[in-house]
């Protein structure tokens, strides 16, 4: 019964996973249905956190949009995910970000890698 279960996940992986990390800034290109039309909308922000495992990994992007949080999360596999692009990579040393939805201004950022 699991080999069948996983052979059905296996079907529906992306075969190019994009490369990106907790911290990091990404744009990530969704597709969005309006009536019979469909267009990409472009969302850019902070990744708090990646969950999951296989089919069902998700990532929650959060930016400030005219003073407000809003975050997404997203199916890393979905086909509704176009592409996710790496803007910045950012140093964190935890998984979870979860204490920058308390913050506002310059101590909600999130340092950048040096390389």
């Amino acid at each position: 019964m699991n080999e069948i279960i996983r052979e059905i996940e296996a079907a529906q992986l992306k075969a190019e996973v994009p490369a990106f990390e907790t911290g990091d800034t990404v744009r990530v290109y969704g597709k969005i249905k309006e009536g019979n039309r469909e267009r990409v909308q472009v969302f850019e922000g902070v990744v708090l956190k990646k969950q999951g495992g296989s089919n069902r990994a998700t990532f929650t992007v959060r930016k400030s949009s005219n003073g407000v949080g809003v975050e997404k999360t997203w199916p890393l596999h979905s086909p509704n995910v176009e592409k996710v692009e790496v803007v910045r990579k950012g140093k964190v040393r935890r998984a979870k970000l979860n204490y920058l939805r308390d913050r506002v201004g310059k101590s909600a950022k999130v340092k950048e890698v040096v390389k």
